[in-house]
């Protein structure tokens, strides 16, 4: 415990982490040192969003499977004496010398033959004290701590998995063996227009026609809500011949933004949609959060809808399926009934969800390789008459159900925003920098370097307007307040839709460059009287906690103005398209929201973007980052950086 509270002190390992430990130490006082490191680091990588602790790449690289050193560490130091110093953190020999009682001089963390001795002690002595240990069990029990192939949980998040495995691999089973040849003419109506071979969107939905999971993967602009509303026309034709009745389809996203942005989406793809009226009238056009759908409790981690009261549904509809954490998704699953149909639309390639779990990259794993089996091929063939390659090694049972879009309507080849995202995907460092070297050719792309905090060239950028998106937009409406009290509402919405044109983006939440000193200083820029973190008309605030009595979730975004009372309010949008006022006494939990963490702008697109990278590297900027930073954007992306080099140790830090 002595060990774990240096780690503590460095900044390795957080308080949380500690009292884990201490815990299981209170459980069996008797409890070796190796099961209150492994229940400490657990701990830790829960916090970062990570469900286990793997240990084989725990013994592989240490450094680079815990994070450590923390962010601050990184940024106290350059570059070059960071590499040196950690390329295993000093800290580590806590683990591989201290338990042991000896340490050799030769066997330096630092040092290959560091690493091996590391390797050794995992792969042998953590493994057989943890099987050996009654605080840890290799499946169901009662056990705090469950090892797994290598993997080490903690119960609850075993469990949580045991129910995504169970009802997925329950939905994967085909539930068809042919389809009505009455369909096969619609699937030829509906996709006469698409001229990209192979036609992926119809490949989509033939197979989630043939089961009762599907998942569909893409990039931005590569049609997922195009592919789905022709999907749910077909399902729900379908069903008229097969059951003769009408379906129940619920539409949900991860946040309220999320949903939002897939009730519009619907509705405008509804409109070009080649369909009887009968048809469209049954594709749902309001999509809630999935907090709603379940049924939130206050104080509660449980739902009103579970395995004993499910949901009454035929179809689910996920999207941004992406920013689903596991314990989420496994309550989800927990609460469909068997016979429902769960569809997934997301893009695999975004960050994970900020909550313990990458559930979409993990069940998404090998999509971009379309290793369908014999089967698969066969009844894509037959129903979607596209013919795809055999593959020698075929994918997983869930591969078979998953279908990756490819070919993007919004980044042509003439944009800067799509060229650069589809080189940081690949990890193309070389081409990355061509792109940003040449950023004055596309329109829609600019790279600027930064010399402080205070750059003019910042200021100039957070508060343009005009063709370009900047806050300046939305000052200038805080300056037009509306004459006729019934006119409030409409401004309110008027000024929500101009600050939503431009978001700035960071990876940290601390320092300069993080979202503290980013909002900071982009405050002082537009409302130079008025004091940071105080209420004041202008002041965009987001949720930073659900709020179930207010109805607010976490991620919702509100504009501080004064409503037609000419009282200080808070104005929310709602799922209906109008305003919810909300007195700042009642939110607590919020933060000023000029500058955000590209993780809490998953589920959200912006006209403009700015994304700002730190001056130093950090383990938290990975290329799934930089990836999700970039496709926030839809017309213009503007990267701001202080160091270049930056940019390239980030998109060749792959998380996954």
């Amino acid at each position: 415990m002595a060990h774990i509270e240096d780690w503590v002190n460095q900044g390795w390992l957080s308080r949380l982490d500690q009292a884990f430990a201490k815990f299981l130490q209170d459980l069996d006082p008797q409890a070796e040192d190796i099961i209150l490191w492994a229940g400490a680091l657990v701990s830790h990588q829960l916090g970062r969003g990570e469900v286990f602790l793997d240990l084989e790449k725990l013994a592989a690289n240490p450094g680079l499977t815990l994070a450590i050193p923390s962010d601050e560490v990184w940024q106290q130091a350059p570059d070059e004496q960071i590499a040196q110093a950690f390329s295993i953190p000093t800290g580590l020999e806590l683990i591989t010398f201290g338990l042991s009682g000896s340490k050799s001089d030769s066997a330096s963390p630092s040092t290959d033959s560091g690493r091996t001795v590391f390797k050794d002690w995992i792969n042998n002595n953590w493994l057989h004290t943890l099987n050996q240990s009654p605080l840890v069990a290799t499946g169901a029990g009662n056990s705090p701590l469950v090892l797994d192939n290598q993997r080490l949980y903690l119960r609850r998040y075993w469990q949580y998995q045991q129910v995504l495995n169970k009802h997925i691999h329950l939905r994967l089973q085909p539930v068809r063996d042919q389809l009505p040849a009455s369909l096969q003419q619609t699937l030829q109506t509906l996709f006469k227009d698409n001229t990209e071979q192979p036609d992926w969107q119809k490949i989509a939905c033939v197979l989630a026609l043939r089961a009762r999971f599907a998942i569909i993967t893409g990039g931005p602009g590569t049609g997922k809500t195009t592919t789905l509303t022709k999907l749910l026309s077909l399902l729900i034709e379908l069903a008229e011949q097969e059951q003769q009745r009408k379906l129940t389809i619920l539409l949900a996203a991860p946040t309220g933004k999320a949903a939002a942005r897939v009730s519009e989406s619907i509705a405008n793809a509804l409109q070009d949609l080649p369909v009887a009226a009968r048809i469209k009238q049954q594709i749902p056009k309001q999509a809630s959060t999935l907090h709603r759908l379940l049924g939130s409790r206050p104080d509660s981690r449980r739902f009103k809808h579970d395995h004993h009261q499910p949901l009454l549904a035929d179809i689910v509809i996920v999207d941004e399926a992406s920013m689903i954490d596991l314990e989420m998704m496994a309550s989800l699953l927990d609460a469909l009934p068997d016979t429902a149909q769960l569809i997934l639309l997301g893009d695999k390639d975004q960050l994970a969800s900020v909550e313990a779990g990458s559930v979409m990259g993990d069940l998404c794993q090998g999509a971009e390789s379309a290793a369908y089996d014999t089967n698969t091929l066969d009844w894509i063939a037959k129903h979607a008459q596209q013919q795809l390659p055999v593959t020698q090694n075929p994918g997983s049972a869930i591969n078979q159900q998953t279908i990756m879009l490819r070919y993007s309507h919004r980044f042509g080849s003439d944009s800067g925003i799509g060229e650069l995202a589809r080189a940081v995907n690949a990890g193309d460092v070389v081409n990355a920098e061509r792109i940003l070297l040449a950023s004055q050719s596309y329109a829609d792309l600019q790279r600027i370097g930064l010399s402080s905090p205070s750059d003019s060239h910042l200021k100039q950028l957070m508060i343009a307007n005009g063709d370009k998106p900047g806050y300046g937009d939305y000052v200038q409406l805080l300056q037009q307040p509306p004459i006729e009290p019934n006119a409030y509402e409409q401004w309110a919405l008027a000024v929500l839709l101009a600050f939503d044109r431009f978001q700035v983006l960071t990876a940290l939440r601390g320092g300069d460059w993080g979202v503290a000193g980013l909002n900071q200083r982009i405050e002082h820029w537009l409302f130079p009287d008025k004091k940071p973190g105080l209420w004041y008309a202008g002041r965009p605030v987001m949720i930073t906690r659900n709020d179930y009595n207010l109805g607010l979730m976490n991620g919702d975004i509100g504009m501080t103005l004064t409503d037609a009372d000419q009282k200080l309010r808070v104005a929310f949008p709602s799922e209906a398209g109008s305003i919810r006022w909300v007195s700042p006494l009642r939110l607590p939990d919020v933060e000023t929201a000029l500058a955000m963490t590209v993780h809490k702008s998953q589920g959200s697109e912006f006209q403009h973007v700015a994304l700002v990278l730190p001056e130093v590297r950090s383990p938290v900027l990975t290329r799934e980052l930089i990836y999700t930073g970039i496709t926030r954007a839809r017309k213009y992306f503007s990267l701001l950086e202080t160091r270049p080099t930056v940019l390239a140790q980030a998109i060749e830090n792959r998380r996954k």
